[in-house]
């Protein structure tokens, strides 16, 4: 299993906001490629503006075969457009990371 960890930093007063572009044009074509995510949190302390999600992936090969549909899509070129245009995010830290040795995943 590969984990696809992806964090995103926005302005402040702007997270709402790309919440609510994100979930109206992202998230319908992004989990329609993808799968659902593993999980999709906005951060309550630490560094605020922020939110995380997390895309589970049998391995490498998948994960590049999902991503490159989902850029081949232009429902998600248009989303891209959309969020760039309003300019709320700051920073974007994509981590790639597999289970620890002693933990099983929850099956899905």
């Amino acid at each position: 299993m590969l984990y696809d960890v992806r964090t995103y930093c926005c302005y402040p007063g702007t997270l709402k906001k790309q919440l609510a572009l994100y979930g109206e044009f992202g998230f319908p074509v992004q989990s329609r490629h993808l799968g659902e995510p593993h999980a999709y949190m906005v951060t309550e302390t630490g560094p605020v503006n922020s939110y995380v999600h997390i895309w589970a992936y049998k391995d490498a090969a998948d994960r590049e075969a999902k991503r490159q549909a989902l850029q081949a899509d232009p429902e998600w070129q248009t989303y891209l457009k959309k969020s760039a245009d309003a300019g709320h995010l700051v920073s974007q830290e994509n981590k790639l990371m597999v289970p620890a040795p002693f933990w099983t995943p929850p099956a899905r």
